[in-house]
């Protein structure tokens, strides 16, 4: 029972291992491209002269049960989150949702957002986010002639970076996914699939200590019978 299981978990026991490795080996910043995030410093909002939040809520139609105000590369912005439903996204000197910006426009925020000399080789609207952006709605992608093939999702709205990807991510998510045994979207990683494969290994390792003792406790039986009949009478 021990060389079966074992033959049969051992594949994914191997998936943990080389999955692990990969993981702890490549720093986590490097994986999330800090390293690509150009240093800004923030600046003040100007407050002086801006709608209150109550005539920006009326104006985009929004009863907000949170708002966050900041500064961002299209000037001032309030998210408003309503009871249900997305948040909204508005300026704050109009209380009006953003214009639509033009490629031209998506390739500069992207640029002085990103750290390096490598040039933009792309620039891409997408109807709907991509799985791995793990956010929701339309955004733009700016792709980075780097190495790393690093992309930006700009938001539509505000022209923020709000999610950077790379292939070294992907890389990382892969095997990420094998380690969780997850290979739909790596979000579950306790399905009854990884639990019964994780109790199957450990019965590997006890039933291991178990015959390794049964194992020693033979030799060391035959290793005193052996000495036994070596003794001189």
């Amino acid at each position: 029972m021990h060389k079966w299981i074992a033959l049969v978990v051992g594949l994914q026991v191997l998936f943990w291992v080389g999955g692990g490795l990969v993981m702890v080996a490549i720093p986590i910043e490097t994986v999330r491209s800090e390293h690509r995030v150009a240093e800004a410093q923030p600046q003040p909002l100007a407050l002086d002269g801006l709608p209150g939040l109550a005539e920006i809520a009326g104006r985009a139609g929004v009863v907000p049960v949170q708002v966050d105000l900041h500064g961002t590369p299209r000037g001032p912005a309030w998210t408003l989150k309503p009871a249900s439903g997305e948040p909204v996204i508005v300026s704050a000197i109009t209380g009006r949702p953003f214009a639509p910006m033009s490629a031209d426009e998506v390739s500069a925020f992207a640029k002085r957002a990103y750290r390096g000399e490598a040039e933009v080789t792309g620039v891409a609207y997408l109807a709907s986010a991509p799985e791995e952006t793990g956010k929701t709605g339309p955004l733009w992608r700016v792709d980075f002639a780097d190495g790393e093939k690093t992309a930006f999702y700009v938001s539509p709205s505000t022209g923020e970076v709000v999610s950077r990807r790379s292939g070294i991510w992907r890389l990382f998510d892969f095997f990420w996914r094998l380690h969780v045994m997850d290979w739909d979207d790596g979000e579950d990683f306790n399905h009854p699939l990884i639990i019964i494969t994780t109790a199957l290994t450990l019965s590997i390792v006890i039933s291991g200590f178990i015959l390794l003792w049964i194992r020693i406790a033979r030799d060391i039986k035959s290793w005193r019978a052996v000495k036994r009949r070596a003794r001189p009478d």
